[in-house]
């Protein structure tokens, strides 16, 4: 719900296909979901450096450093979820419309939230890569760096994703990657084929 009155949309004086030329990039985002543990954050990060490597402009907006200050006043209710998420969509769409290569890797387990966001960048005719992070539960809970389902499971966290939280799973997302059977390398190489295969990078190296 929009609270402020008295505010206008300015448009930019530059217009998107210029950053485009400017960048040799189409800006977008790349949505990665899944589990905790699941292999987001280092499939984002390894993916960002690959770019970065080939001269690409490229962001990650991670889950735990958003939490640090753009999101610092949100819990894990689920209204405070669905704030979290609107508030990154927002951002992705920005730094898209900039034209970055823009990766999020937060867990985002509701559909609807997911789907809010992809509508929010389809909207502004920019493009939204959803990424499910197909990683089994019982492989998150043995990479599980912060003991955060053994916590879950004896109690001490309530509402955690995969224990006592559901994970909705997209229905059709643009890719799945299977982070239990691969290495960050080799699919940060499958993601990077796919853009260029859809012309969102320039050429390929």
């Amino acid at each position: 719900m929009q609270k402020a009155a008295n505010i206008t949309w300015h448009e930019s004086h530059v217009e998107r296909v210029v950053r485009t030329r400017l960048l040799g990039q189409e800006g977008c985002t790349i949505w990665f979901t899944g589990l905790p543990s699941s292999g987001k954050s280092t499939t984002a990060f390894t993916l960002e450096h690959e770019l970065i490597k080939r001269g690409y402009l490229a962001y990650v907006l991670d889950g735990d450093n958003i939490r640090h200050g753009l999101n610092k006043n949100l819990g894990f209710s689920a209204e405070d979820r669905e704030e979290n998420i609107r508030r990154i969509g927002e951002t992705a769409r920005l730094f898209a419309d900039a034209g970055l290569i823009t990766m999020t890797s937060f867990i985002s387990p509701y559909r609807e939230d997911r789907n809010r966001a992809r509508e929010l960048h389809k909207k502004d005719g920019l493009r939204f890569i959803e990424i499910y992070v197909e990683t089994p539960v019982e492989i998150c809970e043995k990479r599980d760096p912060k003991g955060l389902y053994q916590k879950a499971r004896r109690g001490a966290i309530k509402g955690f994703t995969g224990v006592d939280d559901p994970y909705e799973a997209p229905l059709n997302p643009e890719m799945i990657i299977k982070t239990g059977d691969n290495s960050a390398e080799k699919i940060a190489a499958d993601i990077l084929d796919y853009l260029v295969s859809h012309k969102i990078l320039s050429e390929s190296e």
